[in-house]
Parts: structure tokens; C-alpha cells; sequence
């Protein structure tokens, strides 16, 4: 079955003539024969050509939209004609109008138009003036660029090495302060050589943060798990903690139990333009795996005295 020739074209089925001009364009650029020499890009331009030459067409589009494939079949004036299906019919309806076609010469194969209501020089603006000549922007590429919480909360300039058809080659990135997972950074200029007197294309960096021991990061803000003896949740403390930033310390108020959140507002990602992300140390009662005898003394007199429950409490 024959791709949809708006999927073709990556255009809703509502799509103006301007919105099929434009997509036909930035396809024809990228696929064009004398552009992209994969093999499998001359077929693929042929698709993108045939679309174009249905859906530019308002009459052919109607029938398109109508009946589908079949539209070549039906012949002209049946859809007018009440009650009528498409099915059955094997017409040789004529399928000429404008379009690329391909050319055997003696300089071997090449591409030209015929027809239409728009020319080669227009369609790319002076880029196949020749044979293959004309200069053309360079391609826009991305890579990925793995950082850890602490990198990303701290920005600065960093050095990568990406490989490339010239092979491995260095770059030294300024990292914005607060990146987070999926962020692109631009390097102008950076992708793809442009031919001729064309301006390169730009390489993007996307972020990909780096699963952290200590760090869990939720949109900007983070959490970090922050253990505690039973005294000090019991009693309360001020006991330190770890940041991104730099090492602070926090009040764990009396009577703090696992998984109570203490919220230090603003220490979260940094934002470029904005507030920044919060952080939350969530708390862990740890108990010692070994006790000394005095400590199994004091913990067997507070069991005795205490009438603490804690299967009762909610």
C-alpha cells in the first residue's frame, strides 16, 4: 500500500498551499539526488515529488482526499456521479502535470524539471546552479554530553571529545549553571561543513545527567537522603549535610522519624531567569549493627521505661 502523501510531506491533512510549498521545500533540500548521495534518498525524493505534484494541486488534491490510491483510477466527472464507489475501476487515468524526472546522459545521471509553477534555481535558491555545484549550508548534528549533578548544578567550562568522519575531535563548552536532563546547548557553527562558501551547521549538546549515589533530581529541584542516629531523631540536632554547592548543616527537629522531608528553599538546579529548584534531605534513621555494652545497657533501660508504641502511631 502507498505511504499517506501527507505523511509524506509530514503535513496535517488540513494543510494550507503555503504549508505544502514549505514542507516540499525543506524536504527537497535535505533529499535532492544532487544533495544527498545515499542511495536510498533518490527513491525517497521520488515519493516526496509525487506528493508535492498531488497536493499542490488543488483539483487532484479534492479527488486524493476523496477516494485515496484510488484516486488515478477514478475517472474524471465519476465523483460527481451519486451513489458510485471507487472500487473496481482500472482506468489509465493520465498522470502527467510538473514534476522532477530523472535523466540518462552522457555525464551520467541527473535530475530536471518539467512543468510546474515552481523552477530548480527557485526552489533552491541558486544552490544547483551546475551540476552538483552551488554552495550549501552545512548540516545541523547533536550529540550527547553526559554530566553528573554536581557538574550540572555548578556549570563552567568543560572539555568533551566527539568523534567525527575527520576523526575524534575536541570542544570546550561553556556549561550554563542549573542544565538539566535534555537541555541543548548550541555550539555555533560546530556541525556539519557547509560546501562552497556556505556557513557550517551548528552542533547541539544534549544533556544527559548521570545517575548519581547521592543526588535524585525531579524537574529542578533534588533530593538527597540524609541519615540520622536515633538520638538525633529523637532529640533533635543539627547535623551536616552534603550539597552540590558546598557542605552546610541542618536542623532535625525532635521526634523526626524515616522519611521526613527537611526543605532547604532555593538550593535546588539554578535557574538562568527564575527562582531555582529546592532541596529536600530526606531523613533515614540508621541504627548501629553492633552495639557496645553500655549502649545495649542504656537501650534495654530505655525499652523498660519507655511506653512508646510505634505500631500504634499513623
Amino acid at each position: 500500500m502507498a505511504r499517506d502523501y501527507y505523511e509524506v510531506l509530514g503535513i496535517p491533512t488540513g494543510a494550507t498551499a503555503d504549508e505544502i510549498q514549505q514542507a516540499f521545500r525543506k524536504l527537497a533540500r535535505k533529499y535532492h539526488p544532487d544533495v544527498n548521495k545515499d542511495p536510498a534518498a533518490e527513491e525517497l525524493f521520488r515519493e516526496i515529488n509525487e506528493a508535492y505534484q498531488v497536493l499542490h494541486d488543488p483539483k487532484q488534491r479534492a479527488r486524493y482526499d476523496r477516494f485515496g490510491e484510488d484516486f488515478r483510477r477514478i475517472p474524471e466527472g465519476y465523483e460527481d456521479m451519486a451513489g458510485a464507489g471507487a472500487a473496481g475501476f482500472r482506468g489509465g487515468a493520465d498522470r502527467r502535470g510538473g514534476g522532477f524526472r530523472a535523466d540518462e546522459s552522457a555525464d551520467g545521471f541527473g535530475w530536471s524539471y518539467e512543468g510546474g509553477d515552481i523552477d530548480l534555481e527557485d526552489l533552491f535558491g541558486g544552490m544547483f546552479g551546475g551540476r552538483g555545484a552551488g554552495p550549501i549550508a552545512g548540516a545541523d548534528q547533536e550529540a550527547e554530553l553526559p554530566l553528573t549533578v554536581e557538574a550540572a548544578y555548578r556549570g563552567g567550562q568543560q572539555s568533551i571529545t566527539l568523534s567525527g568522519p575527520d576523526g575524534p575531535r575536541r570542544y570546550d563548552v561553556n556549561i550554563p549553571a542549573g542544565v538539566v536532563d535534555g537541555q541543548r546547548i548550541r555550539l555555533a557553527g560546530q556541525g556539519g561543513r557547509g560546501r562552497g562558501n556556505a556557513a557550517a551547521g551548528d552542533l547541539y549538546l544534549v544533556v544527559r545527567l548521570q545517575p548519581d549515589s547521592r543526588f535524585r533530581v525531579d524537574g529542578r529541584d533534588l533530593y538527597v537522603t540524609l541519615s540520622v542516629s536515633p538520638s538525633e531523631a529523637a532529640l533533635g540536632a543539627t547535623v551536616p549535610l552534603r550539597t552540590p554547592a558546598d557542605d552546610t548543616k541542618v536542623t532535625v527537629p525532635p521526634g523526626s522519624s524515616s522519611g521526613r522531608r527537611l526543605r532547604l528553599r532555593g538550593q535546588g538546579m539554578p535557574r538562568r531567569r527564575g527562582e531555582p529548584g529546592d532541596l529536600y534531605a530526606e531523613l533515614r534513621v540508621v541504627v548501629p549493627s553492633r552495639l557496645t555494652d553500655r549502649e545495649r545497657e542504656l537501650y534495654e533501660e530505655l525499652a523498660q521505661v519507655s511506653a512508646f508504641e510505634p505500631r500504634s502511631t499513623t
